[in-house]
């Protein structure tokens, strides 16, 4: 029996990132991959800021570079083409960059596919399956074979861990295995997802991202990086999903944007999608990620990115966890953390999608007027964090900033200027512009900084003098003014822990943080003065 930390079944972005992020701190991880090599196909089109600022933690900045581009203006169209609404995916993010990006799958894949084979930790049973998953007090063990496919050994193989994430997709395995339910919210739509790369030098002419809110077929434009083109087209009543899928009927559809002689398709699927989330994210000593946890429409391009940042949620956690710098049930955090947020998307995504499949003439004339008439607004921002691993005030509710996205720029270290996450190593992030606070910290409480990876950084304004990173564009310096703050302790996944207003209490924010991670510690306040902590 082979033994691993963790076993990680499904290696798509969700399980590639999870793996290269635990082995990059050399945990023991294995991937088990019914595919022999990366799926061909296109599916995901975009990503946002805060999955770039993820994919360039781990490494892949300029691989990244080289299959993306940068985010445009999202337009909705009536069925005239008049502008209902649109979303700026250029502007300035808070992560850094613009808010999104367009790529393509297969080559994101292959990216970070080949960063997991380079950890010398990590072991991928490609071709191989789960066939049992015993889910134990003290660990997990699991049997694998070869699919019939693939090639290699026909014996079945057993693999022990302490923790299995299931990141195996709709179908999950992992899921079914441990009879967690599905729980419907219900939208179910068919629609036919095309992908096309154009011949060099055609010049189609199609909204770069749009919605076209047609009542007789409505249909999504985007880019699928900088090469490739997609259309979506919502499967009608009278149609059969054979009828949708023919190669004369498909190009019948494009017809108005490319024909055959100027491009080729390189996919053309009808799939269902629909608006689901697993009851349970964690049973004992298995835990979902991805797909395996949550569906939703693709209409705000949050799939992979939602299930990406819950493989982030559970690297930093299950990497203190490993490391003996927390107590598992931290575990426990990550599904009241992700949650929240995820339902907000789904439901979002739901609405989104509602607006655009009105096949009702009738209905979406009246949606038309509503839209012109300025009477729907935007979808709210994702809400912040709410459970879990933050600080929180004397009411156990969240303190100042605690739960929302951290902030994130460039910084100069001897006029070299690069993005603060290229300085500083993962963990997290102390920041504050007041040397002295850090200096006030006792060696205990710098020993436990270590322990659990908290990373003290003294930022600097371009005009002052003294050590420091300095804050060339100003972005930290505007946050820390806006918000009235002295310190910012931002957790590993970019999530702010809490912030101090006042610089007296920064052994308090270390208490709580402690306590979150059920550490027994001397070195600061105790948990009753860690909670008493005003913010």
């Amino acid at each position: 029996m082979q033994i691993f930390d963790v076993v990680i079944v499904g290696f798509g972005p969700v399980g590639q990132l999870l793996c290269s992020a635990l082995a990059q701190k050399g945990h023991r991880v294995a991937v088990v991959e019914r595919w022999p090599e990366v799926y061909p196909l296109p599916r995901a089109v975009c990503y946002d800021h805060e999955i770039r600022r993820i994919l360039e933690s781990v490494g892949i900045r300029e691989p990244l570079n080289d299959l993306s581009r940068a985010g445009c203006l999202y337009q909705w169209f009536n069925a005239d083409w008049k502008l209902l609404t649109q979303f700026d995916w250029t502007q300035d993010s808070i992560s850094g960059g613009p808010f999104g990006y367009f790529f393509n799958q297969p080559q994101l894949e292959e990216v970070l596919s080949q960063l997991a084979s380079e950890q010398s930790t990590a072991t991928l049973f490609r071709g191989h399956e789960v066939v049992a998953l015993d889910n134990l007090d003290s660990h997990c063990e699991l049997r694998i074979k070869p699919v019939p496919s693939a090639s290699g050994e026909a014996d079945e193989q057993m693999l022990q861990a302490r923790y299995v994430i299931g990141a195996d997709g709709a179908n999950s395995f992992v899921r079914r295995s441990q009879n967690i339910e599905w729980a419907d919210l219900g939208f179910s739509e068919d629609w036919l997802v095309v992908d096309v790369e154009p011949n060099p030098g055609v010049n189609i002419q199609v909204p770069d991202f749009a919605q076209w809110c047609n009542p007789a077929r409505p249909t999504t434009m985007v880019p699928g990086g900088p090469v490739y083109r997609r259309w979506e087209f919502m499967r009608l009543p009278n149609e059969t999903i054979e009828q949708l899928e023919a190669d004369e009927h498909v190009w019948s559809l494009l017809a108005q944007w490319i024909k055959p002689n100027e491009g080729r398709l390189i996919r053309k699927a009808v799939y269902h999608f629909r608006s689901l989330i697993a009851a349970q994210w964690r049973k004992g000593r298995v835990l979902l990620a991805g797909d395996a946890a949550h569906l939703m429409p693709p209409f705000m391009g949050q799939g992979m990115c939602t299930g990406m940042r819950d493989a982030w949620n559970l690297a930093w956690k299950l990497d203190l966890i490993l490391s003996g710098a927390a107590h598992e049930r931290v575990l426990d955090d990550y599904m009241p953390e992700r949650r929240r947020q995820v339902e907000a998307v789904i439901d979002a995504s739901v609405t989104m999608g509602k607006v655009v499949c009105q096949a009702d003439p009738l209905k979406a004339l009246a949606r038309d007027k509503a839209f012109l008439a300025g009477e729907i607004p935007q979808p709210d921002p994702f809400p912040a964090m709410d459970s879990g691993l933050l600080q929180r005030d004397r009411n156990g509710c969240p303190g100042t900033l605690a739960g929302t996205l951290g902030p994130h720029s460039d910084v100069a270290v001897n006029n070299v200027i690069d993005r603060l996450d290229q300085w500083v190593p993962r963990g997290f992030h102390l920041l504050t512009f007041d040397a002295d606070l850090l200096a006030s910290l006792t060696t205990a409480q710098r020993a436990d900084c270590e322990a659990i990876g908290v990373h003290p950084i003294v930022l600097r304004c371009a005009d002052d003098l003294g050590e420091g990173f300095v804050d060339v564009n100003g972005v930290y310096q505007r946050y820390f003014q806006k918000h009235a703050i002295k310190a910012l302790l931002i957790r590993p996944d970019y999530y702010v822990f809490g912030a101090l207003t006042d610089q007296t209490h920064l052994a308090q924010l270390l208490a709580q943080l402690n306590h979150g991670l059920g550490r027994e510690t001397q070195s600061v306040a105790s948990p009753a003065q860690a909670m008493a902590l005003t913010v």
